[in-house]
């Protein structure tokens, strides 16, 4: 009887130990010469006994049906072929072994499977294919609790994103460290994007020629949706705060979502040109979008009166870049008075550290208490006290509540870090904001306006505007001369 040899392992830790494929092999071949069958194929391959999907199982159990002779199927256990009662391929085997076609040899368990075997012997097969199942169900449960203690502690178990990379610990352990060539490109990205003055198409031309970045352009929009940049990961539609550095604030990540909803909104027509103004204007009449067209070799904008015709004017993009030019220019401040507001923030600043101190205590407290229920809801899992459900409900609950807080404390921080430093920027700011402008490409014109105005809308031929706090204030000051005393 001729013999077809099956050796199979699906873990490291198997390729490694005694269960290696050479040990499998060694001790099929020595059992074969004992028994005097001569070696027809020898197999060994690495997948799961226990997957649908087996590929090179599939092809092995092809070539055996297609034998005319009675062969032996040789493996080391039962636990080789399937850890799946269910699985009808071995039931195919099995009825062909007990019909006389062929016969399983189990080497290492002393067991074969052919046509004269004993009802004790088809009950003991039984049980060794039950305890094969049961000891792969029990290394899927371990794994499963494995990885759910590793994704409450914020890690992240598959390879890590573009802006973060892998690495092995002298010790042998993994984790993931920020890249940081590429954590400026995802800064870049996003805050670029955040203008409103790309399309995914113009954003991905940018990177492409300034970084190289080989992104097609649905990985791009990807990256843009991956909350994973503000520090949080989602496994199975599960969100879990991991603990790896944030390369983007939340506040971006919103922002950068909020022109993805524009942008969707937008016609094809006019959505991937890199026209200054899009999505920046209203008519003053409709409130609708003014749309930029090209005639001549000028851009003009002008409203569509999709919702009724009003006489709506036409106007160049020089016109209206002429007319915000001006409400910039407004924005100077003597450099006296720059000296004497930062003298008085200085002042200031002690005050805001008070209160700084207060909420961060407030909000520490809550961080605390929120992470011990996560932690007691966890046990009650797993004491049974709660069902699946159950958890999943209150999880959901208390890891928003989470993430509020977690938000709050970092713009608290940033705050307190960044508040002389901002007013100081905002003064600098409104001393520059003009130069910037006149001197700026397209998409920092459209940071500057995005920052400092609102509510930029078009009546006849008049660009009119709402200026954002607290340049509001140095706009009033400037209008009425407060500047001179």
């Amino acid at each position: 009887m001729k013999a077809i040899l099956i050796a199979r392992v699906s873990t490291e830790e198997q390729k490694e130990a005694g269960n290696s494929l050479p040990a499998q092999i060694a001790r099929l071949e020595a059992y074969c010469r004992n028994k005097g069958f001569p070696i027809m194929e020898t197999c060994s391959f690495d997948e799961s006994a226990y997957s649908n999907d087996r590929t090179e199982f599939d092809r092995i159990i092809d070539f055996i049906l297609k034998q005319q002779e009675t062969i032996a199927i040789c493996c080391d256990k039962v636990d080789r072929i399937t850890r799946n009662i269910f699985d009808t391929r071995i039931s195919t085997l099995y009825e062909k072994a007990l019909n006389g076609k062929l016969e399983l040899h189990f080497v290492s368990d002393g067991q074969v499977i052919n046509s004269k075997i004993s009802a004790v012997e088809k009950f003991q097969f039984s049980i060794n294919l039950g305890l094969a199942k049961y000891y792969s169900d029990a290394i899927s449960d371990n794994v499963k609790r494995a990885q759910e203690q590793k994704l409450r502690k914020g890690e992240w178990l598959a390879k890590a994103p573009f802006g973060y990379k892998n690495i092995k610990k002298d010790d042998g352990t993994t984790d993931i460290i920020v890249e940081e060539y590429e954590a400026q490109i995802i800064k870049k990205t996003f805050e670029l994007y955040a203008t409103g003055a790309f399309s995914i198409d113009l954003l991905l031309k940018k990177l492409k020629s300034e970084h190289g970045v080989p992104w097609p352009r649905g990985s791009l929009g990807k990256l843009l949706n991956n909350p994973f940049y503000h520090g949080i990961m989602i496994v199975k539609g599960k969100k879990y705060p991991h603990r790896y550095p944030p390369l983007i604030s939340l506040a971006l990540f919103d922002k950068v979502q909020e022109v993805k909803s524009k942008f969707n909104k937008k016609s094809f027509k006019f959505a991937g040109l890199p026209y200054m103004y899009r999505g920046l204007i209203r008519c003053g009449h409709c409130d609708l979008s003014i749309t930029p067209e090209k005639h001549k070799g000028y851009i003009y904008y002008h409203c569509t009166q999709y919702k009724g015709k009003h006489n709506a004017k036409w106007l160049r993009e020089e016109a209206i870049t002429k007319q915000l030019g001006s409400v910039f220019k407004k924005m100077t401040i003597p450099e006296e008075i720059v000296e004497e507001i930062v003298k008085n923030l200085n002042t200031l600043q002690q005050d805001k550290v008070d209160f700084y101190k207060l909420d961060m205590d407030k909000f520490t407290k809550e961080q605390k208490s929120l992470s011990k229920m996560l932690d007691n809801l966890y046990l009650d899992k797993l004491k049974g006290s709660i069902t699946e459900s159950e958890y999943d409900k209150f999880y959901q609950s208390l890891h928003d509540q989470l993430i509020c807080i977690n938000s709050r404390i970092e713009q608290l921080e940033e705050s307190d870090d960044n508040y002389f430093t901002t007013a100081k920027y905002v003064l600098s700011l409104a001393n520059k904001a003009h130069e910037l402008f006149e001197n700026s490409e397209v998409e920092e014109k459209r940071q500057l306006i995005n920052l400092l105005l609102s509510n930029v809308r078009v009546e006849d031929e008049y660009v009119l505007y709402d200026v954002q706090k607290p340049f509001d204030m140095i706009i009033n000051c400037s209008d009425s001369q407060l500047w001179r005393g």
